[in-house]
């Protein structure tokens, strides 16, 4: 590829593939990660964990332990429970598990840490950990999800096995009639495995001790700001108190979103013991000990017309959240992301994320990714099926430009995707018709080709209806020296932010590239940004820094007509020299500007303040939606199941491309890992818990040699975001499983459907289609889950005695606990008879409800919501006393549980 380097003062920088700024100091071992800071009087830690998944602790003997030399320290949860923790979930509401910094008790998976030990090396402290004993009487443990449906509670204080639970059973029956309507109905069942998130760096993190209650922390995470605000609020201290440094960080994934159970246990050892204390995860326990993802169950029919046009689908969802998930899940946002992008007229669907006694959920790498594996690959099945092109099946239901402004069928409001037309623009570029001609030659000689093709939209950017998901602000100012500084809550673990933040700094303030540094990394530095989540830092932080820039640049402009007497529409910055107009005698550089500006106020213009500085905080529209059509070629050995993958070509549209060279980074980036999830990684657990991969040996990553060159193809358009970008990171993990699953079962198709998806598709599950037997061992699996008991729905309200309808009058403190975290609220309840009315009042307002109906002292009422979208609350309470139970029934956000007692 001929790549074209901008010079020094190049006035355009902007979609130009500039050098990154971070390669030098990374390439050459300058770096700096949480390993390599040292910090004087500094220990160790080391873990010991349980060996069983489930069980009660009988007793933990430290005496050999404590004996051993440099043993500094031993914590269990007795110890540590002197520094109170809260935890809570990225989203800053509670966690609903019990979940403390060791285990209390209980252990609930294999790998839960039991006690810590500190010592004056990591040497030191592994010796010491191994002779720590822990006496557990070892229960039978709840490992799949089926078995969460029907099993013992994975935590004895919780009602049932379900973490969460959104989506409406009711729904089937307004969808069911559409589908049974149609002409073709098709259903797909995909079981994914669970995957470990395998980050090149592993955990980390160093605790040093500053004052009374101020501490730095060096941590692997992906936004310093929102890791010293996450620390601080669970430890209840002033987020000043907590300084977090993350120059360097070695791949996070969503890992690395919020410090959990050993990072937080790192912290409350170095306050107790007043010595700055450091972790470092081996890989060992970042394989089986870290967060897991990705654990999933998901059945989809959809129903098409005569023409092969969507009708109606329905979903039945469920993901295993483990032990201790980072937030509890039941992932709607699958649901959510489902049918934006196409002309679906009904869907309904129910969603459960289960406990399990296996390690935690954490967030991987476009966590919602399975809307676009199930959808994409039953299209392909359903072409096959209907007898019609793969591409013409999309044609028909996709979105385009013109189709828009379109709401889903979900509420979800979109006016600017392309799905469409990035797959018009992959069609051009791709010789389908020459393919088949080739296809069909390759068959008769025995060689088994196939293509895929795979559309979606993403959700880029969000902010504003999350808490963490704020604006982005940066920092700017031209220095005395001229030089330009640039501080923001942004974060890399790879993301190249330092790069194009200057490349959109240089272009809008007219300096060169070489002159713009930007600082990030350092929670003490910018103000608060979630940093790198939810594929949102081109799109926030590169508009704050586009407008940021422009508003310097009218500083600059500003002082330099007043000092050359010239209009400020005279004045233009190129490569940091300040011209005037007609007059270019009188250009000057930036720096001699600054000079002026910092150090002889009385020159400046009446009114101006000194130095020449901007900041300005973004806060974009609430989602910006980015737009992708992938298609790959492979072949397939049908004498070993191996599959060779010889091309691949990406069509994305992220709007306005700050950097090709980074755009085309994240998207191989993540097509590297889906193919890794497709045919290679897995982390299974065995009857008893145990997890079966605990190294690289057993947990397959995909190399150098199973990633082909990728080929791109960019569909600029630009958002409606300052700067006109969309994000682009987690784009290839999710279009990347359907696009390599279509293209094998393409290959597949002349031994059979694959009829049930079982990743990752080994070679053994490859022949189980090809030879037609259960060659892998996996099908009669797959029957027992299906043949698994129901789910056990909620029991129902159990009536008391009639009562007065009197006696639920008046006003009652009331709890609603939804999914995005409890809902403090009044009721107040006025009864005619039977009737009632009243209104339910909270922080964000009061709403008004009548043509409630009271049965004894059982009450069903309904309540119409226009945000976040539009839904019906269903109440049905029961009083008994002064209390109140019960449950609210939130269309596609599930059911929700009410307490409360009379005010």
């Amino acid at each position: 590829m001929n790549v074209h380097m901008k010079s020094v003062g190049a006035a355009r920088y902007v979609g130009e593939r500039t050098p990154r700024k971070e390669d030098g100091r990374l390439l050459t071992g300058r770096g700096q990660f949480t390993d390599d800071v040292r910090v004087p009087g500094m220990l160790h830690v080391a873990f010991v964990r349980s060996a069983v998944a489930r069980g009660r602790i009988l007793g933990i003997d430290t005496a050999a332990a404590r004996d051993m030399p440099g043993v500094q320290a031993i914590y269990t949860q007795a110890d540590l429970a002197a520094v109170p923790v809260t935890f809570q979930t990225f989203f800053f509401t509670p966690a609903e598990a019990p979940v403390t910094l060791l285990a209390d008790g209980r252990v609930a998976c294999v790998g839960d840490p039991v006690a810590m030990v500190i010592g004056e090396s990591r040497a030191q402290a592994e010796d010491a950990a191994a002779l720590v004993e822990v006496a557990i009487e070892e229960e039978t443990p709840v490992v799949t999800i089926a078995e969460a449906r029907t099993g013992p509670l994975v935590h004895p204080d919780r009602d049932d096995n379900i973490a969460a639970e959104m989506g409406d059973e009711d729904s089937r029956e307004a969808v069911q009639p559409l589908l049974d309507s149609a002409a073709h109905v098709v259903t797909t069942r995909v079981r994914h495995q669970r995957i470990a998130q395998s980050p090149m760096e592993t955990r980390a993190c160093l605790a040093s001790p500053e004052g009374e209650n101020e501490m730095t922390v060096w941590l692997g995470c992906q936004s310093p700001h929102l890791a010293a605000r996450y620390i601080a609020q669970v430890m209840g201290l002033p987020q000043e108190a907590i300084r977090v440094i993350a120059k360097d960080v070695g791949g996070g994934f969503g890992l690395k979103n919020i410090p959990w159970k050993e990072e937080m246990a790192v912290i409350a050892a170095a306050k107790l013991l007043r010595r700055p204390v450091k972790w470092i995860e081996d890989r060992f326990e970042a394989l089986t000990a870290s967060s897991h993802a990705r654990e999933q169950d998901v059945t989809l029919t959809v129903g098409f017309d005569g023409d092969a046009r969507l009708q109606a689908a329905w979903c039945d969802y469920a993901c295993n959240n483990g032990a201790w998930p980072m937030g509890e899940d039941a992932n709607v946002a699958v649901h959510m992301f489902m049918w934006p992008c196409y002309k679906m007229p009904a869907y309904g669907f129910v969603t459960r994320g289960w406990y399990t006694n296996t390690m935690g959920l954490g967030a991987y790498r476009g966590p919602w990714a399975m809307e676009s594996l199930v959808r994409e690959t039953l299209l392909d099945k359903a072409a096959r099926r209907i007898g019609i092109d793969p591409v013409e099946l999309r044609r028909r239901n996709l979105l385009y430009l013109t189709d828009q402004p379109h709401t889903s069928t979900l509420g979800v409001p979109v006016e600017d995707i392309t799905p469409g037309e990035c797959l018009e623009k992959l069609v051009a570029n791709v010789d389908f018709a020459a393919f088949r001609r080739e296809q069909a030659e390759a068959r008769k000689a025995g060689r088994y080709l196939g293509i895929g093709v795979a559309t979606y939209v993403e959700p880029t950017g969000t902010a504003g209806s999350m808490a963490p998901m704020t604006g982005e602000t940066v920092h700017l100012r031209v220095e005395p020296t001229g030089k330009v500084v640039a501080m923001l809550s942004t974060h890399s673990q790879g993301h190249g932010t330092a790069t194009t933040m200057a490349q959109v700094i240089a272009e809008q303030l007219g300096v060169a590239y070489e002159d713009v540094a930007v600082y990030e990394g350092d929670s003490a530095i910018g103000a608060f940004g979630p940093g790198a989540a939810g594929s949102r830092q081109g799109v926030i932080a590169g508009g704050a820094t586009w407008r940021a820039a422009q508003l310097l640049s009218e500083k600059v402009k500003q002082v330099a007509a007043h000092l050359t007497n010239a209009s400020v529409e005279a004045i233009t910055i190129e490569g940091g020299i300040v011209h005037v107009a007609g007059a270019p005698e009188m250009s000057r550089s930036l720096r001699e500007i600054a000079e002026i500006a910092y150090g002889e106020p009385g020159r400046l213009p009446e009114g101006a303040p000194t130095g020449l500085e901007a900041q300005y905080r973004y806060q974009p529209p609430p989602m910006t939606m980015t737009s992708a059509a992938h298609c790959c070629i492979v072949e397939v050995d049908a004498e070993t199941g191996f599959v060779k993958i010889p091309r691949w070509i990406s069509a994305e549209d992220c709007g306005t491309v700050i950097n090709p060279g980074i755009v085309e980074g994240q998207i191989a980036g993540g097509l590297a890992q889906a193919i890794g999830q497709v045919l290679l990684e897995d982390m299974p657990y065995d009857a008893r818990g145990n997890p079966l991969a605990a190294t690289f040996k057993d947990y397959l990553m995909p190399t150098i040699s199973d990633v082909p060159d990728f080929e791109y193809l960019h569909a600029s358009t630009p958002s409606q975001t300052i700067g006109g970008m969309r994000g682009v990171g987690e784009g290839g993990c999710i279009i990347g499983p359907p696009t390599l699953v279509n293209a094998i079962a393409d290959a597949l198709s002349p031994f059979g459907e694959i009829e049930e998806l079982v990743l990752p598709l080994t070679p053994a599950r490859i022949l189980d289609v090809i030879e037609q037997r259960d060659v892998s061992g996996t099908r009669a699996p797959a029957a027992e889950a299906k043949s698994a008991a129901p789910i056990v729905e909620e029991a129902p309200l159990v009536e008391a005695a009639p009562v007065a309808s009197s006696s639920i009058d008046g006003d009652w403190a009331m709890v609603l606990k939804t999914p995005m975290g409890p809902q403090e609220m009044v009721g107040h309840f006025d009864t005619v008879g039977a009737s009632v009315s009243g209104y339910l009042e909270a922080p964000e307002g009061r709403q008004e409800f009548s043509g409630g109906t009271l049965a004894g002292s059982q009450l069903r009422f309904e309540m119409k919501v226009e945000k976040p979208m539009k839904i019906t609350l269903k109440y049905d309470l029961l009083f008994e006393g002064d209390a109140v139970s019960g449950k609210c029934k939130m269309g596609m956000f599930g059911s929700a549980k009410v307490t409360g007692t009379r005010a």
